[in-house]
């Protein structure tokens, strides 16, 4: 069973996730994020920006899935919508608001959770739904304001 694990008071989900990537781009991951399509779309900007002289590789599905030499040496996976994941990518992040289709493809899912009661609420909801699936589910408290 997949390993889930919800880092919840996340003051700016956007910036932890652009952070969390950085680490798991710097140490050879590969992982496919899920999220709502415009959420997405600000991470791709994120991703070029947040921080001077850096980037971190990523490549958005389905918009981006014919390029297939670029898909298979790409770490970061921005998945919208039912795109197929490349089986490579082992660990996932989800910025969604609903639970990940098919957490069962990963070996770890990493829930974002940000600190406005709706986004608890549906991290409390998906909790609930990732522990009834059989998944081993954690918690990861952060204090607010706290860099990934």
């Amino acid at each position: 069973m997949t390993e889930v694990a919800f880092h919840t008071g996340i003051a700016n989900p956007l910036d932890y996730a652009c952070r969390l990537l950085r680490k798991a781009y710097r140490s050879g991951a590969r992982v496919a994020v899920h999220g709502e399509p415009a959420l997405l779309d600000r991470l791709d900007q994120a991703l070029w920006t947040f921080e001077p002289l850096e980037f971190v590789p990523h490549i958005v599905l389905p918009r981006d899935a014919g390029d297939v030499r670029r898909l298979a040496m790409t770490p970061i996976v921005l998945v919208k919508g039912a795109a197929t994941v490349p089986a490579e990518c082992r660990i996932g992040v989800s910025l969604a608001g609903h639970p990940v289709d098919d957490v069962a493809a990963y070996d770890r899912l990493i829930a974002i959770v940000g600190l406005d009661p709706e986004h608890r609420e549906a991290g409390r909801q998906r909790w609930r739904e990732y522990e009834r699936a059989g998944h081993a589910v954690s918690h990861v408290a952060k204090p607010a304001g706290e860099p990934g």
